[in-house]
Order: structure tokens, then sequence, then C-alpha cells
């Protein structure tokens, strides 16, 4: 990275970099301000949009009101079987002209609407870059066919994840994407139990959790016991008649006495105000609705994270810019994106500028760090500290026998009539004797 960054000019008291403190600050009020821009047309097309709206739905109320009172004089001379009058017919024909007058003013006021649309488009292309394809050169990525498969299969993963299997299916049968059964069974099992949960069935779920106790264990998770929690409340919702089958149950929290002692002395104690009604007791927090959304929620991400998927769907923006500001959810790739995006574009200029356009050409790697924030760390980085590179999957960290870790381009690098002596420590070993190590 240190030629890299020499290219581009980070270094010395001249340094172009991407603006940090004032300068940071400097950007974001651009930024914001441009946003403004585009917020102000989009307020006036919303603005002309409801106003349309109101007067489109009063005039059509009073023309059908008008229409009926005609329909009504017509019904009753059609009754009193007299002959249509000089005068019905002519009210007739103002009907129709009223109408159509109506119509077209209607109209003619919604073709007003797409030129307030046409500015804020042109507002977008004044105040932002349109020509974002030129970021990074195609040279960096895989084929365009192959890109076009991996957003496809991000779309499918999405489709899947929100329980819409149809559609998904659809999908991978017009754009010919051939989805192994491996990939489809996680998202197909989950939304079965997610079902279920909806349906406050919990059976489904419960016998997921105990066959998959001990790696739950591994997560520190507390879905089972949940679980058992919200079927011991149901029981207690059935009132006194329930009481025996509710004492009987309790049995299931043994396992879980020690990390939850505090939550079962709780539903124990509720059991004396089981006759008296729970909802009018100091326990009617027990019979909250919420719970179920909780346990949802609890399952949804306790599973994702031991069936190894993302808790948030891979298309997801939701909270971009409070993502920003405080941790509060998994960025997947598209906000990852928005945020990356005007780094890359920044940086782009650099390179034009540096006429050091060779420098980026590797896709598993960018030419600068961009802060995604704590939220977006799947795994530990590491950096071999001879080659100062991050490692990779081509060239991974390897443990030597004294502890100390390098890269694999390093370990070749340092065999010396084919043993090999650690940079850091006297001993000697054979390059052989080297463990991998996946974070």
């Amino acid at each position: 990275m240190k030629s890299q960054d020499a290219a581009l000019g980070f270094h010395g008291p001249h340094v172009t970099r991407y603006p940090t403190g004032p300068d940071l600050l400097t950007l974001a009020e651009a930024v914001m301000e441009q946003c403004a821009c585009v917020e102000r047309e989009l307020d006036k097309v919303l603005q002309k949009f409801l106003t349309y709206g109101q007067h489109c739905e009063q005039s059509l109320e009073e023309l059908l009101h008008y229409v009926g009172q005609l329909r009504a004089e017509l019904a009753n001379a059609a009754l009193q079987g007299t002959p249509l009058s000089a005068t019905l017919s002519l009210v007739m024909s103002q009907c129709c002209r009223k109408i159509k007058d109506i119509v077209q003013k209607l109209a003619s006021d919604h073709k007003d609407i797409h030129s307030s649309v046409s500015r804020v488009g042109k507002a977008i292309d004044r105040n932002f870059d349109s020509e974002i394809c030129g970021v990074v050169s195609d040279a960096v990525w895989d084929s365009r066919e192959k890109q076009q498969q991996i957003l496809q299969l991000a779309i499918v993963e999405h489709l899947y994840q929100q329980g819409m299997l149809s559609v998904a299916e659809e999908l991978c049968q017009e754009s010919t994407l051939n989805v192994d059964l491996d990939f489809k069974q996680p998202f197909l099992e989950l939304n079965r139990i997610l079902e279920a949960l909806h349906e406050q069935d919990l059976g489904p779920a419960l016998e997921w959790a105990v066959s998959h106790r001990q790696r739950l264990l591994e997560l520190n998770s507390s879905l089972e016991f949940k679980l058992h929690r919200l079927h011991f409340i149901r029981l207690l919702a059935g009132g006194p008649e329930k009481q025996l089958e509710a004492l009987s149950y309790a049995r299931h929290f043994q396992p879980f006495a020690r990390l939850h002692q505090r939550e079962i002395q709780v539903m124990m104690g509720s059991l004396v105000y089981l006759r008296l009604g729970l909802e009018k007791s100091p326990y009617c927090h027990l019979l909250d609705s919420s719970h179920w959304a909780e346990i949802c929620e609890t399952f949804t991400r306790d599973a994702c994270s031991l069936l190894g998927l993302s808790v948030e769907s891979p298309l997801s923006v939701r909270s971009l810019w409070s993502e920003l500001l405080q941790p509060c959810s998994l960025f997947c790739s598209f906000a990852s994106g928005c945020v990356a995006l005007p780094v890359l574009m920044n940086i782009k200029a650099v390179i034009e500028q540096r006429q050091c356009t060779g420098v980026w050409s590797h896709k598993d790697e960018l030419p600068i760090e961009i802060e995604l924030g704590m939220k977006c760390w799947y795994h530990s980085v590491f950096a071999c500290p001879i080659l100062r590179q991050q490692t990779s999957d081509s060239n991974p960290p390897i443990k030597l026998i004294c502890g100390h870790v390098i890269s694999r381009d390093a370990l070749n690098k340092l065999i010396n009539g084919g043993k090999l002596k650690c940079p850091y420590c006297p001993m000697e070993q054979n390059p052989a004797d080297g463990k991998r190590i996946i974070f």
C-alpha cells in the first residue's frame, strides 16, 4: 500500500486525500446543500400532486352527483311513461359536454405535473454526478456476465429472505440462474418456522432450537429459553384451568436456571395471581403481545448467525444515514456501496489528477481504506508485518511453530536452504510446519 499511497500523493506536507475534520464538514455541508436543492423540487412536485389529487377528487364527486341527479330524472320520466322532453334532451347534451370539459381539464392539469417531475431530474443531474460507472475500471472487476449473475443471486437471496419463494423461483427460471438446493434449504426452513411463529405456533421453532442447542449455546443464544418462556406464558393466559399444566411445563426451565434465574422467579411468582387474573396483577406485562414480535426477531437473528447468513437483506438500505451516526444494524452490500461511492469518486479524481490510473488493479483490495463502521466487520483482517500487505485467500496468514504469524508469500520469501528462520525470534523451523489461520 505504500507504493499506492506514494503514487497518489499521500505523503509529505502536501497531502491529497479524502477530507477529514473541517474539510469533511465542508464537504458534508456541500452535499447537504445539494440534497436540499433536490428536496425543494421534490416538495414542489409533491405539493402539486396533493393539490391535483384534491381537485380531481372534488371534480369527480361533483360530476357523479350531477350525473346521479340526471339519471334519477330520466328514471322518473320512464316510470311515468312520458316521452323524453326537449328540456331533458338539452340537459343530457349539457351533461355530456360538461363531462368532456372536466376530463380535458384534468388531463391538462396532469400534463403540467410532468414538467415539474422533469425539473426534479434536472436538479439531480445538476447537483450530482450522474456517471458513476467510470468510478472503477472494468478491468478491475469480473466480466459483465459474472457481475449480472452476482446481482441476480443477491436479488434471489433477498426474495428468499423475505419469504417470496415463488417470485424467487420465477426469477431463477427467467434468468437461467442455477441455485443449488443447499442454498435454498436454509431459507425454506427459516420461512416455514417464521410463518408458524406469526400464527403463534411454537412447535417448529422449539424443534429447531432443540436440534441446534449446542451451536446456539456457543453463540450465547437465549432463543430456546425464550421459546419455553413464551409457551409457559400461553399456559398462564389459559387461566386456573391450565395451572397444573403450567407447573408441569416449568421443568423445561431447569437447564436455564443459572443464566435466567430472575426471569424464572418472575414466572413462578405469577402463579400466585392466576386465579385472580394476571391482567390486573403486577405480572400483567407477561401477557404483552410484543413478546411474539420479539421472539420472531430473536429467532431470525440467531438462526441467521448460526447459518452464516446476514440478518439484513443483501439489498437493504434502511437507516443508512442513521448507520453513519450510530451503530444500529448490519450494513449490507447496497448500503455499504452508498457509503463507499463518494469516497471512490473522490479517489478517482485524485488518480486522474496524478495520472496513475494503473494503481488500482485488484478487485479484492481498494486503494484506500473506507470506514463502514463496526457493524460491517464480519471477520478480522490481518496485514502481514513483513510484506505490509493485507492477506487474502490466495495469500493467507500462516502461524509458525514459535507462534508468530506472517503471510504465505512472506514465508516463501524467507525460505533459505529448505529451512525457515522466524523474522521475530531465533527459532529455525521447517516451512511445512506452518499452519494456515482462518479468522
